[in-house]
Formats: C-alpha cells, structure tokens, sequence
C-alpha cells in the first residue's frame, strides 16, 4: 500500500497567489506549503464536524475526541469554546458516583484513611 498519493486540483488565482507569499514566507517549496495548509485544515475540520456529532447527541465525548484524533482535554476545550451543550445528565452523573464509589470501596489505601 502506498503512503502517498498523488492529488492534482485547479485553484483560483487569489489562492494560488496566497500560496506563493505562504511558500515565501515559510521559505518551503510548493507541495510542502499545501500539504502543512491541507493537515491543518482537514484536521480543524474533523474537530468540528465531531464536536456537532458530540453537541447533537450522535456521540460521547471520548468517542468525538478519538475520531477527531485529539486529546479528550482538546475536544473539552473545544467544545466549551463553541459553547455546545453537554451530553450528560443526571443518570450519568448516578453512574459515575457509583463507579467511584466501587473503586473507592475497593481501594486498599481508601480504607486505611
């Protein structure tokens, strides 16, 4: 399987002008300067479009963030940024309390104290 491949696409001239002072400024070659432009950009995408699945209810949290391929803590911060609701409410609240009160119970240094 190959790791690259190769993709071709006709771009307005205002683009391609802004590519060139992109390339001059970050003194980078052309396919360099649009794959950096490309990542970035596909990679804020994902994050977006992941965050609305987590704000409509389509997906956890842990869920967006792994799809999106950042960090639970960045798709938190995300998604408080965009002020989207959180999922989660009060039956997930009880289960979380009961989950560490298990661990809790379990833990050897818990009891001690």
């Amino acid at each position: 399987m190959r790791k690259e491949q190769m993709v071709g696409s006709r771009l307005p001239v205002g683009l391609v002008q802004d590519l060139e002072m992109i390339e001059r400024v970050e003194q980078t070659d052309r396919s360099t300067a649009v794959r950096k432009l490309l990542h970035r950009a596909v990679s804020d995408w994902k994050r977006e479009y992941y965050a609305r699945q987590y704000g409509d209810g389509r997906m956890t949290l842990a869920r967006a963030a792994r799809d999106a391929d950042v960090s639970l803590w960045e798709m938190m911060n995300y998604v408080r940024q965009r002020k989207l609701a959180a999922q989660y409410d009060l039956d997930d609240l009880r289960k979380d309390m009961a989950t560490a009160l298990q661990k809790a119970g379990s833990n050897p240094a818990a009891e001690s104290k």
